[in-house]
């Protein structure tokens, strides 16, 4: 078995993780642009915008990594992040990369005072939707999610 780590990325991390999320985004049916993802999680990490783990294994290769977006929930009146991206590199995929970014995600947002966690995943990615309800995630059952592309 694989010893997975995870930690915080850094702007020292950013050609590594962007390496990943093209590949992420490639997943998802658009095209391959390293120049488009390097500026994007450059312009992320430096701003302060996300918060970016990283997985890694014990000589440090990078297996995945997971993006989390600040936001507020109003009802509350507290802090929550929205996990908009979680990734495994195909050649870590069934070695808990995945549960350990997720339990890492949650870690972190406890311990900076976040109250919950958020995600959208496709309707026909059963394999994450058993990853997230193994680890306490909850459908919902009550709200439709609506969006709207902006004109221009």
């Amino acid at each position: 078995m694989t010893l997975v780590s995870t930690r915080l990325a850094t702007l020292n991390d950013v050609a590594v993780v962007a390496a990943l999320f093209d590949n992420y985004r490639q997943f998802y049916q658009q095209t391959a642009d390293l120049a488009l993802a390097t500026h994007f999680i450059r312009e992320r990490i430096q701003r302060s915008e996300s918060v970016v783990i990283l997985a890694e294994n014990a000589d440090r290769n990078a297996l995945g990594f997971c993006q989390l977006y600040p936001t507020f929930c109003s009802v509350a009146a507290k802090p929550v992040y929205t996990l908009y991206d979680l990734f495994v590199a195909p050649e870590a995929r069934k070695m808990g990369v995945g549960r350990t970014l997720l339990l890492a995600a949650e870690a972190h947002a406890a311990a900076n005072g976040f109250i919950r966690m958020d995600l959208n995943t496709a309707r026909t990615n059963e394999a994450a939707q058993s990853l997230y309800e193994s680890l306490g995630w909850i459908r919902d059952q009550h709200f439709y999610a609506y969006s709207r592309a902006v004109p221009g």
